[in-house]
């Protein structure tokens, strides 16, 4: 290799490594879009998943909680609850999550608490239906912990 650096050795390495690093991207992306079928989620949306959304949206559950690593890291990460308090059974998990929303605040001294929304049966149903939504869906195991 010669000493001097030219201009035409110069453009050779721009032009190469552009083409090299544009040909990388398509390939990603290509992959990326076969991927995406298998991990989509939205065939399995019931209308009680949609409400259960929409609760979780209207109540800004988000500002306190985490789910699937994204949100406020003040309470609980969420995309997970079900694996915890469930025990493989989605009547479980609801009578859970009744049980849960009735008794907040609760009094523990030195606790946050989070907030009595006054949800309705049905509410609460709908959200339990979302969050059994969000643990079915292939997170790269997140949180990496059981407790969230």
């Amino acid at each position: 290799m010669t000493e001097i650096f030219t201009k035409g050795m110069a453009r050779n390495i721009y032009y190469g490594g552009g083409f090299f690093f544009l040909l990388l991207l398509l390939g990603l992306t290509l992959d990326t879009l076969r991927e995406l079928p298998e991990r989509d989620h939205r065939e399995n949306i019931t209308e009680s998943v949609a409400r259960g959304k929409a609760v979780w949206e209207d109540n800004n559950c988000i500002g306190c909680h985490s789910l699937m690593g994204e949100g406020a890291y003040f309470a609980p990460e969420l995309a997970n609850v079900y694996d915890r308090y469930g025990n493989g059974s989605e009547e479980t998990f609801g009578q859970f999550m009744q049980a849960w929303m009735k008794m907040q605040p609760m009094p523990t001294e030195g606790r946050r608490k989070m907030p009595q929304f006054h949800l309705s049966p049905e509410q609460v149903d709908d959200l339990s239906a979302f969050l059994i939504w969000t643990s079915r869906i292939n997170d790269n195991d997140w949180p990496p912990n059981r407790e969230g």
